[in-house]
C-alpha cells in the first residue's frame, strides 16, 4: 500500500501568524512582534525537524519578523514627529489582513457547501457512474499549530541523547505508527498527547509518530483537545473508524 504523508497540511507561514496573533487576543494591526517572533521562531524549529525543505517560506517570514522587531527597538531621532514615523508593521499588518480576509471567506464558503450537501440531497442518480475525485482534509488551525507546539516539547523532553559509536535510524511507515495509535487509543479511551511518545527514542521515530497524529486527526480517526490554553492536548477515538486498508498494511509491515 502506498501512503504518503502531505506536509502542505502546515498552510502557510501566514496562518501560523494569524494562530500566534489571536493567541495574544490583540488587534491585528498591533501585533506584539518581539512576543510573536520569538515564538514563530520555535514553531519553524520544530517543523525543520519534521522537513528542512518545506520551511523556505517560514524562514521568509521569520527573517521580515526579526527585522521588524530590530526596527522598533532602535532609537528614534528626537526631531522626528510621531506622525512622521510610518509603523515597521504596517506592510506586514496589510498581508494579514489580506490572507486572513480570503481565509474567512474559503473557511464560510466550506461550511456553507457542508450544510447544502446536508440539506439537498439528489432524488435520483441521472448523471450515471463518473470518478469520483475526493479532497484531502485540513486540520482547524488552532489544533494544528497547539500540537506543532506540544511536538516541540516532546523533541525536548524524549530525543534521546545521541551515541558516538552507533547511529540507528527508525523508517517504520507512518501506517504502522496509526494502527498502533488506533490500538491505544480503542484500548485506553484518550491519552494526553505528551504520553503518546516514549522514552529516550531517535528522532526519527518522534517524527514518524507525530505525523501519524497529524493524519489520524486530519482524517478524523482521531480527535484533539484542548481544555484551556497552554493545557494538556488530549487524543481521543474520532468519529472515523481507521480504514482496514491501513490495518492490513501495517500488520504486513509489522511481520516483515
Amino acid at each position: 500500500m502506498q501512503f504518503r504523508v502531505q506536509l502542505d497540511v502546515f498552510n502557510g507561514p501566514l496562518d501560523l501568524l494569524l494562530h500566534l496573533v489571536r493567541k495574544h487576543e490583540v488587534d491585528i494591526s498591533n501585533i506584539p512582534v518581539a512576543a510573536v517572533a520569538d515564538q514563530f521562531l520555535e514553531h519553524v524549529s520544530v517543523l525543520e525537524q519534521i522537513d528542512v525543505d518545506a520551511v523556505g517560506d517560514f524562514l521568509d517570514l521569520a527573517s521580515t519578523l526579526i527585522e521588524i522587531k530590530s526596527q522598533m527597538v532602535l532609537p528614534r531621532q528626537e526631531a522626528e514627529e510621531p506622525e512622521e514615523l510610518e509603523d515597521p508593521r504596517q506592510e506586514l499588518v496589510e498581508r494579514l489582513l489580506e490572507f486572513k480576509k480570503y481565509r474567512d471567506a474559503s473557511q464560510h464558503l466550506e461550511q456553507r457547501g457542508r450544510e447544502w450537501q446536508d440539506r439537498y440531497a439528489r432524488a435520483a442518480n441521472d448523471l450515471g457512474s463518473r470518478q469520483k475525485h475526493e479532497e484531502v482534509p485540513a486540520i482547524a488551525g488552532v489544533e494544528l499549530w497547539d500540537l506543532v507546539s506540544a511536538f516541540g516539547r516532546v523533541l525536548r523532553d524524549k530525543l534521546a541523547k545521541p551515541v558516538a559509536t552507533s547511529i540507528t535510524y527508525d523508517d517504520t511507515p507512518i501506517h504502522v505508527y496509526m494502527q498502533r495509535l488506533d490500538e491505544r487509543l480503542q484500548r485506553e479511551g484518550s491519552v494526553t498527547f505528551f504520553d503518546l511518545f516514549p522514552n529516550a527514542v531517535h528522532k526519527s521515530t518522534l517524527v514518524g509518530m507525530f505525523l501519524a497524529v497529524l493524519e489520524m486527526v486530519r482524517y478524523r480517526y482521531a480527535l484533539a483537545h484542548q481544555a484551556e490554553r497552554y493545557g494538556d492536548i488530549l487524543i481521543e477515538p474520532g468519529p472515523e473508524k481507521l480504514p482496514a486498508q491501513i490495518k492490513v498494511s501495517a500488520v504486513s509491515e509489522s511481520a516483515d
